[in-house]
Formats: structure tokens, C-alpha cells, sequence
């Protein structure tokens, strides 16, 4: 679950980090409110759970009332990068001297926690990397381990904190750990930690987390009550919320190969095997969805998976791949032909069985002699005819 910048501060701030007062509002008559309240100059900011809203005119510097709510006028109707603005967050102007990069994380090919830094902030920290990796510091901490106030002062030092207090840097990465592990966060980044303050004044110079980003995990939501004051009616995509709705793990994703399975490691195989054969094929070809339809599922939940895929005007080619376990590739088939029978929007499907009633389910496929279904006997053999029958309807479209 991503958290907008209003949402993930609130977090910042319950946890001691200093951040720019800042009022959210989805209204110019508000934003003219926070306004009085916050005072000038101040930045109007839209919310959005997507990157690059600055140089896609997402914030604002303003210096009176009227601006800033002209501004809010713009801003509110706008949608960034296919993310439609929810609403805008009136903070306080700062005078910044110098920004760093700060993000706690999950990292999954070392299986720990990554904690990334660099006084090189304000930028996308991928770039940095590419262009000065010697200015990327990292730390990884084992998931038997802790991040305490000496392993945080190391950190610090390692930074180069040169217009800034090392000690204050690191209690800052103290409550940045403790937000990560009390919120079951995936990601924690602040992005600038900015140094503020009067230049000439020294006494005037601290951080402040001028932006923040926050990632928690769907799977602990358990855990949290408050998590309910996160749910965003605006963020959710229409397919994955029925998805939902029915215990279906749906993502939608931007290509044109539907992908149903059953186990995620099976999905996520399978969405690898299409960009694989895209390539080999030199298309630009790529997966439309992760769906996952779980263990044991019945031919309703196929059917119902099916109808989930085909919502999405954007899929030429549905790719079955089922390995039978508890999940009977015979109820699979059964629910493959009862969306035949009652979606009007059908399109192509490659199935590829193996495992649990695989044969019975192949006959019951070829029984039905239905052109529409293509079978393959191995997966890779599947994701390439599934981008070729994408390519050819592309073509033809």
C-alpha cells in the first residue's frame, strides 16, 4: 500500500522527524484557509502516488493568497502520469540549503534491509547511482540484526553530512528504522532531507524531511486498524478492487498478455517467460497482469479470472499456466469453457497444463474444438505463441 506525501509525513512526524507544517486540502476554498494558517510563502503541492510531479508542474511556489489559490485551481483537476490528484498539501516554504537522499528498505536478492543514502538529493537516486555510485552509500541489516544509534552515527558519517548536524542525521535514520519496522513498511525514503535554515546564522541550520515516501505491506494490514485511514477510494484500479473483492491477487500492469496461474512464483515465471520471448521475437510486447488464482481454485474462480483479464481493453492474448497440485487442471478447463460460453469479449487463450489432472483437463479443452485455444506444452513454448498471437492481433488492429 503506498501512502500519499500528506499520509506517509503523518507517520514522519508521530515518529519525531521534523517536517514543514503542512495542511492537506481538496479545495480551493481550504487550500485559501490553510493558507491564513500555515502562512506565506508557501508550496501547494498536488498528492499523487507517483514520481516526477514536479516536472510534470505538480508543485508550486506561491507568495500570496490569490496564487496559491489559483494554484490549488490548477493543480486539483489535474491527472499526473495516469494518477488522478486527490488533493493538495498547502506546507510551509523553507529556505533550503543543501538535500540528501534517505530511504530504508527491503531488499530482496540480499534478503535484509537496505538503508541507502547520499548527500546527492532532490534527484532520483537510480541516477545518482548510475552517474556517481561512489556517492551512494549503503548499509545492510541482517532480519536478526537491529539498527541502533551506533550503526545510525556510522551511517551518518559515511554520508557526509557537510552542512549538517551528524548527530541530528542520525537520529533521524534511528526514526526513519523505527518507522520501517513499527509500521511493517516495505519502503521508508525521504527524499530531500533538506538542510534549512539561515546561511549566515548557524544556530538557524537543521532537517527537515521535505518530502517522504512510504510503501507498507498489504499482508500486515492485519495488524494495523489504522491502516482504514489509508484506504484511497482514488488510487485503486477498478480491476483490482473487484479482483479483491472475489480473494483473487490481480495486478494490472501496462502490456497486452493477460497471465493467469495459480501460485505467485508460477505467475511471476510466467510473466518473465513472455518478456523473454517478446525479446527473442524483437517486440516491445509485454504482460497486461500478475493473477494469481491460488490453490484449489474452482472452474467459478477460472471463470471469474477470465472475466477479471478480459475487462481490460488492452489484452489480445490470455496465458493459462497451471501447475496441478490442489488446483485440478479439470476444474480449470471447466471454467476456461464457461467463459467461452458467456463473455462476449473473448480474445485468444494459450494454456499450458502440467500436474494434477493435466490430461483430463487437455481432453476436455480439445473436446470443445474451440479456435480460440491454443494449447503448449511447456511454458516458454506458451509465452511464445501468446506474443505472437499478440503481435499478429496487433497488426490486424
Amino acid at each position: 500500500m503506498d501512502l500519499y506525501e500528506h499520509e506517509a509525513k503523518q507517520l514522519l512526524d508521530e515518529a519525531g522527524i521534523p517536517t514543514p507544517r503542512a495542511i492537506y486540502a481538496q479545495n480551493s476554498h481550504d487550500v485559501a484557509l490553510a493558507v491564513e494558517e500555515i502562512g506565506l510563502p508557501c508550496v501547494i503541492k498536488a498528492q499523487v502516488k507517483i514520481g516526477h510531479r514536479g516536472q510534470a508542474g505538480g508543485v508550486k511556489l506561491v507568495h500570496t493568497r490569490d496564487e496559491a489559490i489559483l494554484a490549488s485551481e490548477q493543480l486539483l483537476p489535474m491527472t499526473i502520469h495516469g494518477h488522478k490528484v486527490s488533493g493538495v498539501l498547502v506546507a510551509e516554504a523553507k529556505n533550503i540549503l543543501h538535500e540528501y537522499y534517505i530511504s530504508i528498505a527491503i531488499d530482496r536478492n540480499s534478503r535484509d534491509f537496505d538503508v541507502l543514502a547520499t548527500a546527492n538529493g532532490g534527484t532520483e537516486v537510480e541516477e545518482i547511482a548510475k552517474e556517481h555510485p561512489e556517492a551512494v552509500k549503503r548499509l545492510h541489516i541482517s532480519p536478526l540484526e537491529d539498527f541502533n544509534i551506533d550503526a545510525a552515527r556510522a551511517m551518518a558519517q559515511q554520508i557526509g553530512f557537510y552542512h549538517a548536524d551528524e548527530e541530528q542525521a542520525a537520529q533521524i535514520l534511528l526514526k526513519m528504522w523505527q518507522v520501517f519496522k513499527d509500521n511493517d513498511a516495505t519502503l521508508v525514503e525521504i527524499n530531500p532531507l533538506a538542510k534549512i535554515g539561515d546561511p549566515d546564522d548557524d544556530a538557524s541550520k537543521s532537517l527537515c524531511a521535505l518530502d517522504a515516501k512510504i510503501t507498507l505491506d498489504d499482508n500486515a494490514a492485519y495488524r494495523h486498524d489504522g491502516w482504514q485511514q489509508f484506504v484511497d477510494p482514488y488510487a485503486a484500479n477498478e480491476l483490482e478492487t473487484r479482483a479483491k473483492q472475489l480473494g483473487l491477487h490481480y495486478v494490472k500492469l501496462a502490456g497486452e498478455v493477460g497471465i493467469i496461474g495459480n501460485g505467485a512464483g508460477l505467475v511471476m515465471s510466467s510473466l518473465d517467460a513472455v518478456a523473454g520471448a517478446a525479446k527473442q521475437q524483437g517486440s516491445d510486447i509485454k504482460p497486461a497482469n500478475f493473477l494469481d488464482i491460488g490453490g484449489g481454485a474452482s472452474a467459478q474462480v477460472m471463470k471469474q479470472s477470465m472475466e477479471i483479464v478480459l475487462s481490460d481493453p488492452k489484452v489480445r492474448v490470455v496465458f493459462i499456466n497451471v501447475y496441478g497440485g490442489i488446483t485440478s487442471c479439470k476444474e480449470v478447463a471447466t471454467g476456461i469453457l464457461q467463459s467461452l460460453d458467456e463473455i462476449t469479449a473473448i480474445r485468444p487463450i494459450v494454456v499450458r497444463f502440467d500436474g494434477n489432472a493435466a490430461a483430463e483437463g487437455l481432453s476436455i479443452l480439445q473436446s470443445a474444438n474451440n479456435p480460440q485455444i491454443n494449447v503448449a506444452q511447456t511454458m516458454e513454448e506458451a509465452a511464445q505463441c501468446a506474443v505472437r498471437i499478440a503481435l499478429e492481433s496487433g497488426e490486424r488492429a
